[in-house]
C-alpha cells in the first residue's frame, strides 16, 4: 500500500521540479515615444522539460500577446500564435524578427533605464501551468541585442 503511494508523491515531486525549470535569459523591451501604444518585448527562453509559452501578461499593457514574424511570399508579416513550443534543453530566442512578445494598449510611455514587469504562463506536457516572473529592463530605439541572442 505504502509503495503506490510513494511512487506517486514521487511522479508528482519530479514532474513539479520540471515544471519549475524555465529559465528566462536576457529579457529587455523595447522603449517607446510619448503617445505610442505598442512595443515588443524580447528574451531567450529554456525549459528543461518539453512545454509550451501559452500566455503572457505586463502591468504596464492593457493586452500582451506572443507574436510570430514569418515571411509571406515576398512580404514579412506579423501575427498573433497561440503558443510557442519549448523543446526541453534547447533555448528559444523570442527576438525581433521572430517570435517575440507585443504589448498594446500601453498605458505610459516606455523609457530607456526602466524595467517592466512580466508574467509569462508556460504549460508542460501533462497540462500543468506555471508562471514565470520576469523583470525585463527597457532599451534604447535603437537598440539592438547581439547577433548571438
Amino acid at each position: 500500500m505504502k509503495r503506490p503511494l510513494l511512487a506517486l508523491l514521487a511522479g508528482g515531486l519530479l514532474s513539479a521540479s520540471a515544471l519549475a525549470q524555465v529559465t528566462v535569459s536576457e529579457p529587455w523591451v523595447r522603449a517607446t515615444v510619448p503617445a505610442q501604444k505598442a512595443t515588443g518585448a524580447f528574451m531567450r527562453v529554456q525549459s528543461a522539460a518539453p512545454a509550451r509559452l501559452v500566455g503572457v501578461q505586463a502591468d504596464v499593457a492593457g493586452r500582451a500577446e506572443l507574436h510570430e514574424m514569418a515571411l509571406d511570399g515576398q512580404t514579412m508579416r506579423m501575427r498573433r500564435v497561440e503558443t510557442i513550443e519549448l523543446p526541453a534543453g534547447k533555448p528559444v530566442n523570442l527576438v525581433s524578427g521572430g517570435y517575440h512578445v507585443m504589448l498594446f494598449d500601453l498605458k505610459r510611455q516606455v523609457k530607456d533605464g526602466e524595467s517592466v514587469d512580466l508574467t509569462l504562463t508556460v504549460q508542460d506536457a501533462a497540462g500543468k501551468r506555471q508562471d514565470v516572473k520576469v523583470s525585463a529592463p527597457v532599451r534604447p530605439l535603437t537598440y539592438s541585442a547581439h547577433t548571438g541572442h
